[in-house]
This record gives structure tokens, sequence and C-alpha cells, in this order.
């Protein structure tokens, strides 16, 4: 089983979000060390529960400090960057760590409308106008009349690392299989649409240059506690995080006393349940079983765990036990048993 992190840096009530950022180095090397595929950074904005706001720093830091495992961004919005800064900032990253970087593109903003003008998008900018721009600038493909043909993105000489096109519905697979590149399924928060998703992806796939065949990853959360019960305690925490984020209370995740002890409404219980809909939560055993049935359930070829745990060590012994608990497969990434090797 090819296994992968996705670090949403959560913040604890009381916590420091700067130590949060310094810790990511530390969960990338368990990461590493354990035999996962990659490690992944998000990109969120004005939540305090999430510390990861600026991938492609945050990415230079980690490679930094790791040699094997692949660093990417899960993923970079569109909506927030001039497509050219993002070509530029990840063809730095390449030449830095050459071989050990991906680019995950999502199309949402990752945040909320005030907090989007803040950032600075431009008044009816379409996502999918930025995608073509970035392809444009990264291929060289512009018409000889337009003005940004004369622009050479720095450094020069330098590809884009892989690009991985993320998604919660069937139009980002779409999307992605209409340029021939990875899909990554964000099934840790909307993982009611994986299998129509996948579905499109691989019945639509268009062969390119970087992939001959479709490869596919689903995100998914999961709490591997001791055992059951002492994972349903560590979830605590995260569903009162989800349940207040989505309901507007916005605020550093709560301590587990906190979360156990707290009442939902009922309007946080459904918000909960609704985010958490195929979610792994449960002792090793319980763990193991559940990612083999995700993968049999949607033919991804590769699992992203995400697990918003907000105390390291909680965070590190779940992923230890996640590893111990299924046989962790170290194949070149955008491999299979059954399928020739293709591009990381």
């Amino acid at each position: 089983m090819r296994l992968s992190f996705l670090d949403l840096l959560p913040v604890a009530s009381g916590g420091n979000a700067a130590e949060v950022i310094r810790s990511a180095a530390t969960v990338a090397q368990a990461a590493e060390a354990a035999g996962f595929v990659r490690y992944w950074v998000a990109e969120h904005h004005n939540m305090p529960s999430i510390a990861s706001a600026v991938p492609d720093i945050l990415i230079a830091h980690v490679a930094a400090l790791t040699s094997r495992i692949r660093v990417g961004a899960g993923g970079v919005m569109l909506p927030n960057h001039a497509p050219l800064r993002i070509v530029e900032a990840f063809r730095t990253l390449e030449a830095l760590h050459p071989g050990r970087i991906d680019l995950g593109l999502g199309r949402a903003p990752g945040t909320d409308a005030v907090t989007s003008a803040a950032l600075r998008r431009g008044a009816g900018d379409d996502p999918n106008e930025r995608l073509a721009e970035l392809l444009a600038f990264e291929q060289g493909t512009f018409p000889e009349s337009h003005p940004f043909r004369q622009i050479t993105p720095t450094p020069a000489g330098v590809s884009l690392p892989p690009i991985w096109m993320l998604g919660s519905t069937t139009a980002g697979a779409a999307i992605g299989a209409s340029l021939g590149v990875r899909y990554a399924f964000a099934g840790h928060f909307a993982m009611r649409n994986a299998q129509a998703a996948f579905a499109v992806y691989r019945s639509r796939f268009q062969p390119s240059t970087s992939l001959a065949e479709p490869y596919a990853m689903v995100a998914v959360t999961v709490i591997c506690g001791e055992d059951d019960a002492h994972a349903a305690r560590l979830a605590a925490p995260v569903r009162l995080a989800i349940a207040r984020s989505l309901t507007g209370q916005r605020q550093p995740i709560a301590t587990e006393a906190e979360a156990l002890a707290h009442q939902f409404t009922p309007e946080e219980e459904a918000a909960a349940s609704s985010f958490l809909e195929g979610a792994i939560v449960g002792g090793p055993e319980r763990v193991r079983d559940g990612l083999h049935r995700l993968i049999q359930e949607t033919g991804a070829d590769e699992v992203m765990i995400s697990m918003l745990l907000p105390d390291l060590n909680d965070r590190l012994a779940s992923l230890g036990r996640i590893a111990a608990a299924v046989r962790v497969s170290q194949t070149a990434p955008g491999t299979s048993p059954s399928r020739p090797p293709a591009t990381p």
C-alpha cells in the first residue's frame, strides 16, 4: 500500500502557531522513516486552527530537512496567486530539490470571501483561466500576439515538478483527465463524491507527455489509536474543531477534555458527520481494514492520510501505528505492480 501524508499543521487551544510550523519537518521526517511516499502541506487562510498558509516556503524548509520523501503542496490555490509566480516558485523548488517536489493545484480559494478579497483576487477572475495561463507559461504556448509570449519564467531550463489536479467533485476530475495529469481527491472532507470522481477521471483520461496512464490518489481522515476507544477520544477535538469551523466559530482546536465535555447542537453534529463521512477512526486493525476497503472501493493508486490531531506526539504516534498496521510500499510514486513505471 502506498501511503502519503497531508499535514494541515493543526493549532491547539493555547498552542503556538510558530511552533506548529517548525514541527512540520519533524512530522515529515517521521513519515519518511515510516516509508510514506510524499508529505504535502495545504493552503488555508484566516483559520486559527490551521497554521499552513504558504506552501512553497514550508516545502523549501521541509525538503531541506528530509532526503527521500517527496514534498509538495496539497495544494496551491489558483485564485490566490498570479500564474507566473506559481511557475517561478515551483521551478525554484525543483531546482533546489530535483525529483522530490509535487505541485498540487486547487481551483478554490481555501478561505472565506473577505479573506479572498484581501488576497487580491481579481474581480471575475476564473481559476480555469489561471490554470490555462500557468500551463502556457510552463509550456511556452502563448500565441504569437500575446504580450506574455515574451516572458521567460525564471529559472529557465527547469521544468515544473509533476502537476496534480486537486478536487472534491467530478469537475476537478474532468480537468485533470483532460490535461493528462495526476489527480488527488479530497476525500478527507468530501468522500461521498469519491467513486463518481474517480470514474470520471479514469474514463476521460487523455495521455500526455508527462503521464501515460491515469494515476489517482484519495485523501482520507485517519486517526489510529491504541484501540478503538482511544481513537475515539483522540478524534473528539477533531470533530469539535470541524463543527465549530463549519458553523462559523473559528478558533484553535479544543483540548480532549473540552471536546469530550462539549454538548453538540444538532447543527454542529450534522456538520461534523458530513465532513468526516468516510473517515477511518479506530485501533490498528480497524484502520488497516478501512484503508484496504477504501482502495477496493475507489481503485485509488495511493492514499493520503490527514488527521488534524492538535498534539504533535499524538500525531506522530498515530502515524506510526498506521505504518505498522499496513504494509507500506516505497515503490516509485506513479507506478504499481500491474503497470509500467511512470514519471513520479
